[in-house]
């Protein structure tokens, strides 16, 4: 019989790399804006590093709150490219990574770790450009007891995340998307960027209409 909770499973196909490379010239505001914001990590996981792009396919990891036992195992296994998605519970009083295992994964190829609970060794983060997102920092290390699955669906910042989802990390935050609807949203995204790069020329040589402020207004009953 299966021992559910303690688990490895196979990681299901992944995203092609053309497509993964497209997201990752992409920022998390125009892809999240034509995702209708369902964002995975939103304000509540944050960037630890000095800065840098995070973009792969999902490889997920569920474990025991303050216990890292089974995100040891996913550096091992995980491909390069692959982005370690880190299910802590959001359970901030152990630190699941800190400056060896993210150095480790970077070693190996990994594209990045988000962790939804804390990271240490804050410092040594803040300073590398590999990425890193968290939920806090503690001193306060973890176990190694198990139990935890990998490549199972997880929950990230109150989002679901499936393995092999498309993960995609700047400065604003973070989000997953299915690899389903992955296409119409690289091509939304990409109008997006065209019509605001139009606006802010526009800002530029003073000729930006704004009469729409007005007229929405006046449509809401404002009086003025």
């Amino acid at each position: 019989m299966p021992n559910i909770g303690f688990r490895i499973l196979p990681m299901p196909a992944r995203p092609p790399k053309k497509l993964v490379n497209a997201f990752a010239a992409m920022v998390t505001a125009h892809l999240s804006d034509n995702m209708n914001r369902l964002v995975a990590g939103g304000a509540a996981l944050r960037p630890m590093h000095r800065g840098g792009k995070l973009c792969g396919p999902a490889f997920t990891v569920k474990v025991a709150p303050g216990d890292n036992l089974m995100v040891h195992k996913a550096i091992d296994i995980a491909r390069p490219g692959d982005v370690i998605m880190v299910d802590a519970g959001g359970v901030t009083t152990q630190a699941i990574i800190g400056e060896i295992m993210s150095n480790h994964a970077a070693s190996r190829g990994v594209a990045g770790m988000v962790i939804d609970g804390s990271i240490r060794d804050a410092g040594a983060l803040a300073a590398s450009t590999f990425p890193v997102y968290a939920r806090g920092v503690t001193h306060r290390g973890p176990y190694k007891n198990g139990p935890g699955e990998i490549n199972v669906p997880v929950v990230i910042g109150g989002a679901v995340v499936n393995p092999g989802d498309i993960i995609v990390g700047d400065e604003d935050g973070l989000l997953a998307l299915p690899q389903d609807i992955a296409a119409d949203v690289i091509r939304l995204a990409k109008l997006q960027a065209a019509k605001e790069a139009a606006v802010l020329k526009a800002i530029r040589k003073g000729t930006l209409d704004r009469a729409w402020v007005d007229q929405t207004l006046r449509q809401k009953g404002c009086d003025f």
